[in-house]
């Protein structure tokens, strides 16, 4: 099997069609270290009614216990959406080594405030199936103003 960043964001895809179906906004994240899962999440922020249950938040709780460790210098976040602020933070504190994402966020990544908000170290890809990512949130937020 092939494991590139689109089959990664594929499975990211499927974490965010979860909280599609849960009612979440339609984010999913995932945590690879060396070619395995080793976290996945969804948004949660409803189901738990706490503003930062992002996905992202959500998949570094439990790459850390999974690891047992607090720093993911060797692991790749996966997430269908451009982190926030506030998972940008998060990120950097994790020290990971690279963050790929799929559509951009023009009114609450990250990127808008500083592209350093990451770590030196992070390697950043930007846009990997951001279509697919982007249509998702899209019909979430038609259904959700009809």
């Amino acid at each position: 099997m092939i494991f590139s960043d689109e089959y990664f964001m594929q499975m990211a895809l499927l974490e965010a069609e979860a909280a599609f179906e849960a009612g979440e906004i339609p984010v999913g994240a995932i945590i690879v270290l060396d070619n395995t899962i080793i976290a996945k999440a969804h948004n949660l922020t409803e189901t738990l009614n706490d503003v930062t249950a992002h996905a992202e938040m959500q998949a570094l709780t439990s790459a850390f216990h999974h690891l047992g460790a607090k720093y993911l210098n060797d692991c790749a976040l996966y997430v269908t959406l451009e982190p926030c602020v506030m998972c940008a933070g998060a990120l950097f504190w994790s020290q990971i080594g690279k963050v790929v994402y799929g559509a951009s966020d023009p009114k609450r990544g990250y990127s808008l405030v500083s592209a350093s908000l990451l770590h030196p170290k992070t390697e950043v890809v930007s846009g990997v199936l951001a279509e697919e990512s982007r249509a998702l949130l899209e019909v979430f937020f038609r259904k959700l103003r009809n």
